[in-house]
């Protein structure tokens, strides 16, 4: 079947992915973008470095293990010493900061719950940097930065708008969760990192596969078949090492490769294809099964390389533990053979495995946690987390300069700026509306991404689960605020005063994040603040 002529294309209308059939203009016409690339990535990098340099500054302060890095900065040492994660002796910690490395460990493996990625990261930050706060906090804040640079490049492909782009990458440096959490060796800044690459690359495809619609000679129900998706294979190498760093990445994985599916089939049926919904499944979802599903399995398990070296340790130490059935007989035989070899190891990995999801499943049911968030309140930030505190700092004493009986505190509190996440909330629901409303695709990317990362976990919200979860969703919601930012400055073609009174606006409201966040820097940094300038910032009594 033949693409249809611009007659046809105008009496055709959108799909529920909100594509709409291209003119023959604009099947050959790229995005426009309203900047040389050059200099776009020249201000995107100067954006990254500038998050860089805020992020590393005094980075091994405080000079201690902050919540859960006492964790996963020991795990990432002996994960690259030993293969996998060992037991520490009980003083361990103190006898790392003092900088005595010998007699950590204390015997087998540790029962670990998360999947390696994120502490082989570390654990190489610290091999090369040292086993110091400096080192084990390296990584993150390099791919906090990171992340921003990425965040920038999707906003502008989406949006078309260099300047947009720009200003996402922004609200994302100046934002007080993103920020703390990469200054943290915690995995969750790990997992946003790869989550944001695997859409950033899917969206990427998406461009991709149009234009070589556009430039194909003849577009019928079947053809073109387009087996080759370099974006897509980069999408799937981030969605394998997003699952090895944290299990929760599985629910953005699937709901974006439907997502996927469905550009697929909308593209075709825009350029004229029938029946666009049930070939596309054919010719596009079943090859992507190899891209987004078989290779992010493969490369998931090769993450276990170091368990499966080492697995015969783990069979002895683990195989009996709380969280699930005797793992076999077979562990207490040597294996013979080399079938036995080669596949005894992921039997073991499979019955670890298992041990692990009853954990995560049930073995946390009556816990509790006083930093613990109920994630329905999330994107209002009903409760962060006080990752360190220094409380009853002597008047004078560290320059503190309380009077009249008072004293002064430090506080790291991850806690993402007030007014970012306000406006974002606001922003997540306009996005709903206008996908829904407009049937714009760009619209879906917001909905999506904030929706499978926050709405799963209202089904644990009995269980110890922390604010600092929702980091992985904080892309697409900055994305959405950014859109709504562009909606409110108006189209280029706009009246001269229509644009001044949306400059105005939107400007406000970047330069507000900005503000709110300079404000919050002391509690975001370890700073010296007396009660009443602590007390100033702590806006609602659950922040405490």
């Amino acid at each position: 079947m033949a693409r249809p002529d611009r007659s046809d294309v105008a009496t055709l209308s959108r799909t529920a992915t909100g594509d709409h059939v291209p003119t023959a203009a604009e099947r050959t016409r790229p995005r426009a973008v309203d900047v040389d690339p050059v200099i776009s990535w020249a201000a995107s990098a100067a954006v990254a470095f500038f998050a860089a340099f805020i992020r590393l500054w005094k980075l091994d302060s405080p000079k201690s293990f902050l919540f859960d890095e006492t964790y996963y900065a020991k795990d990432g040492w002996s994960i690259v010493h030993k293969g996998y994660a060992a037991n520490y002796v009980d003083n361990a910690n103190t006898k790392i900061l003092a900088g005595h490395l010998h007699g950590l460990y204390s015997g087998g493996p540790e029962m670990v719950v998360h999947p390696e990625v994120g502490k082989w990261i570390i654990g190489a930050s610290e091999l090369v940097f040292g086993f110091t706060p400096f080192g084990w906090r390296l990584a993150p804040a390099l791919f906090g930065s990171m992340m921003v640079l990425v965040m920038i490049r999707l906003a502008r492909r989406v949006t078309g708008s260099t300047m947009l782009g720009l200003v996402a990458g922004l609200l994302m440096t100046f934002d007080g969760l993103q920020f703390v959490l990469s200054r943290l060796a915690l995995l969750d800044i790990f997992e946003a990192f790869f989550v944001l690459c695997a859409v950033s690359c899917l969206v990427a495809d998406r461009d991709w596969f149009r234009a070589r619609l556009a430039a194909a000679e003849d577009v019928g129900d079947w053809t073109p078949k387009i087996w080759w998706r370099p974006w897509l294979l980069m999408t799937g190498i981030w969605w394998g090492l997003a699952l090895g760093t944290k299990w929760s990445a599985l629910y953005p994985m699937a709901a974006f490769g439907i997502l996927y599916w469905l550009w697929c089939a909308g593209a075709r049926r825009s350029f004229g294809v029938r029946r666009s919904l049930r070939n596309s499944v054919i010719i596009d979802a079943l090859p992507a099964l190899g891209y987004l599903v078989l290779l992010p399995v493969v490369i998931y398990v090769f993450t276990w390389t170091g368990w499966l070296l080492h697995s015969g340790v783990y069979e002895q130490h683990l195989s009996r533990t709380q969280y699930g059935p005797y793992w076999g007989s077979y562990v207490q035989h040597p294996p013979h053979g080399f079938f036995q070899h080669v596949f005894r190891p992921f039997r073991s990995l499979w019955h670890y495995h298992q041990d692990v999801w009853s954990f995560q499943t049930h073995g946390l049911n009556t816990a509790h946690h006083v930093y613990q968030s109920n994630p329905e309140g999330w994107l209002i930030l009903n409760r962060p987390v006080g990752v360190d505190a220094q409380l009853n700092i002597a008047a004078g004493a560290q320059g503190c300069t309380a009077t009249g009986g008072a004293t002064c505190l430090r506080q790291v509190l991850l806690l993402g700026t007030p007014v970012l996440w306000w406006f974002g909330a606001v922003a997540f629901v306009w996005s709903a509306v206008c996908w829904v409303g407009k049937r714009d695709w760009r619209y879906g990317i917001v909905v999506i991404g904030v929706a499978v990362n926050w709405l799963p976990w209202l089904r644990f919200d009995t269980r110890p689960i922390f604010s600092y979860y929702a980091i992985v969703m904080e892309p697409f919601l900055i994305l959405g605020a950014v859109m709504l930012l562009g909606e409110i400055l108006g189209k280029a073609d706009a009246t001269v005063r229509r644009r001044q009174i949306g400059a105005v606006v939107a400007g406000t409201v970047v330069v507000a994040v900005i503000a709110n966040f300079a404000y919050f820097w002391p509690i975001y940094t370890d700073g010296l603040l007396t009660q009443t300038q602590w007390l100033h910032r702590i806006w609602f009594e659950r922040w405490i």
